[in-house]
């Protein structure tokens, strides 16, 4: 889809989350954008406990990534020497979904139904009635007797969660309760038998094998694991394992009467990881980037909110006043969307951002012409998805203490934890913005800042 009169970024961000079920494929699309601008992995295949600091060379450009699921980044600068600081920008990639059990398959009533598991605080009424279907990662055997993790997406819908009728339950719009273990199970199709096939077919079809340790076949529904395997073209019982979440067959899309607005899913947190990918990408092609001195540039794509790190930007989205919940919003502290990047503080150090990390973002926003807002949460509303930022404090203090400043910003959004979320188009530009102001000149900012 054309959009003409939109913002450039957003249109790119929508590639990219269509792009990104999951954050196996969000790993991987953030991998090839940074190849695309020169980034390798030193040798090219660069790991934790390899010797790869012989490799790295000044100005070089180099990124990993682990499990498929985290990826770093990083620059050196021309100048760089040991001893030198940090500065990430530190994201996650996952967001609340639902997943495929170890053992999925499930029949009720001729119904064909996959077994999931809630992930996440994810608000989860709004998957009722979507078209959906499953993406992630398979473990195939290869022909010489290895083993291969490879990522699969289905693109078309296969799953569902329908609702009740209203007519067997006439409270459904006074309350809506439903259990999430027997009532929020998806339908994948219908029994065999009534679409006229006969036993003998089903045999021919999907013969029995015998169950050893490292078998699925039994695990799952023989439906479904002909359709992974018609993808990844290999046989069924060449799967061995895998790791799937379900996602909304709708794409992502610009909405609003000027297509200020973003509607997708995921945007929690693949804006912020985005616009870090862009960010960096986009520093190794401006004209600074041959004079950097001091610290390591860096980007961190963490999956399940996993984080640890010297002067970091804690980029995730934030919540922005709702026209129908303004009462959710202390009156001074309400941003909005396309309103600028929002610092969130809290006197509870539910978040890590204090005094001169904030002092330090608005320095950075204002070098780019950009604006910034005020986030704290009210008192009588409690605030507890804050595991983030609560991380970034405990675990880099364990190692550096007293050495980490970890403000925490997003860009403001609606429906968070939806299974379509609402966003700023014009936001993802003012977080690229912010993060490329940080690689470019947070060294000298902070020369410029003296704090006792």
């Amino acid at each position: 889809m054309l959009y003409p009169a939109a913002p450039e970024a957003a249109t790119r961000f929508l590639k990219f989350v269509n792009a990104s079920p999951t954050p196996f494929h969000a790993v991987h699309n953030a991998a090839i954008r940074l190849e695309s601008v020169g980034f390798k992995k030193p040798r090219d295949k660069i790991r934790e406990k390899d010797e790869w600091e012989k490799e790295l060379v000044p100005g070089g450009k180099y990124y990993f990534t682990r499990n498929q699921a985290a990826l770093v980044a990083f620059t050196l600068p021309q100048k760089w020497k040991q001893g030198a600081g940090l500065s990430i920008v530190a994201t996650h990639v996952d967001s609340p979904n639902l997943k495929v059990r170890p053992i999925s398959k499930r029949t009720k009533q001729g119904y064909l139904q996959v077994g999931v598991e809630t992930y996440g605080g994810g608000i989860w009424h709004s998957w009722l009635d979507r078209d959906l279907s499953i993406a992630g990662r398979v473990v195939i055997s290869q022909g010489n007797g290895s083993f291969q993790s490879k990522l699969v997406k289905i693109d078309q819908p296969i799953l569902r969660v329908p609702t009740l009728a209203i007519h067997l339950d006439r409270g459904v719009n006074d309350n809506l309760k439903f259990n999430q273990e027997t009532e929020f199970v998806p339908i994948l199709g219908l029994l065999e038998g009534q679409l006229n096939a006969t036993k003998s077919e089903d045999k021919e079809k999907f013969p029995e094998r015998p169950k050893v340790a490292s078998s699925v076949q039994e695990n799952h529904h023989p439906q479904l694991l002909q359709l992974l395997a018609g993808e990844l073209s290999v046989a069924p019982e060449e799967i061995h394992d895998f790791e799937l979440s379900l996602y909304d067959t709708q794409p992502s899309v610009l909405g609003g009467i000027n297509n200020e607005f973003v509607f997708s899913p995921r945007l929690d947190n693949l804006v912020s990881s985005f616009c870090a990918v862009e960010a960096i990408a986009e520093s190794v092609q401006a004209n600074y980037f041959p004079t950097l001195e001091g610290n390591v540039n860096c980007i961190a794509l963490f999956n399940h909110e996993e984080i640890g790190s010297s002067f970091l930007i804690s980029a995730d989205m934030g919540h922005a006043v709702h026209p129908n919940y303004t009462s959710k919003h202390e009156e001074k502290h309400r941003p909005v969307m396309n309103g600028g990047i929002a610092i969130k503080t809290n006197a509870k150090q539910r978040y890590a951002s204090d005094a001169i990390g904030s002092f330090i973002v608005k320095q950075l926003v204002e070098r780019k012409g950009g604006k910034v807002q005020e986030f704290e949460v009210r008192n009588d509303i409690s605030s507890t998805n804050l595991r983030f930022a609560g991380l970034v404090v405990l675990q880099s203090g364990q190692c550096c203490p007293n050495l980490v400043s970890a403000p925490w910003m997003g860009n403001p959004m609606l429906s968070m934890h939806s299974i379509r979320e609402t966003a700023g188009s014009h936001d993802i530009q003012h977080a690229i913005d912010l993060f490329q102001s940080f690689f470019e000149g947070f060294v000298a900012l902070d020369k410029e800042l003296t704090v006792d």
